[in-house]
């Protein structure tokens, strides 16, 4: 920086000495005016690449977290009482004994909401220079939830709930060293749940 500066008076202590023709003198003026604007071009631009990136990014990848975090509980929440419900109903499977159930889900329970759909039609024709007509028609679809009104409350309306997706079933019981109880286990869960027998794993427990 003190290099430009000496370099900067040099300039102008040679402008003001007189020691050079008006012609050059003209020429160190416009050479020194792109200089400076140069200069400056380089100033706003290194300001700008260091401003509110770092920011935006956080802010962005925070409120991705924040739906993978809330998308998460609600599966595992879910999860734990799939799991709950299903070890009450094995139990009761005689020769069973003591057994654990983990249940896997690949997506939560989710509400399908009704749904008022508009379609419009419009046909237009144009005619060209040689007298030839053009038609055109234009589709054109609109949806808006439909509510319910409870006093000042508006509650939008479920049509379908769609249920949670089973990835997979594990169940470790005592009484699964028998090949008979196992077999009722496996069945019993693919009824329960609805679900194809390559998500089920029944193993003995120790």
């Amino acid at each position: 920086m003190t290099g430009f500066k000496e370099y900067l008076n040099n300039i102008f202590g040679s402008l003001k000495s007189g020691d050079y023709p008006p012609k050059l003198q003209k020429q160190k003026i416009i050479w020194l005016t792109l200089i400076i604007a140069f200069a400056i071009l380089l100033l706003i631009i290194g300001n700008n690449g260091k401003t509110d990136k770092t920011p935006g990014k956080a802010a962005e990848n925070t409120d991705h977290q924040v739906l993978q975090t809330n998308d998460r509980s609600v599966i595992e929440s879910e999860e734990k009482t799939l799991a709950a419900d299903l070890k009450n109903i094995l139990k009761e499977i005689e020769g069973v004994g003591d057994l654990d159930v983990t249940v896997r889900l690949a997506s939560s329970e989710h509400d399908k909401y009704a749904v008022n759909t508009n379609s419009s039609k419009k046909t237009t024709e144009e005619k060209d220079q040689v007298g030839g007509v053009r038609s055109i028609t234009e589709y054109t679809d609109s949806g808006q939830l439909v509510f319910t009104r409870n006093g000042q409350e508006e509650t939008a309306v479920v049509e379908q709930t769609g249920s949670s997706k089973v990835a997979g079933v594990l169940v470790v019981a005592q009484g699964a060293k028998n090949s008979e109880i196992k077999a009722r286990l496996f069945e019993a869960v693919q009824v329960a749940l609805g679900i194809e027998p390559q998500k089920v794993l029944v193993l003995p427990k120790s």
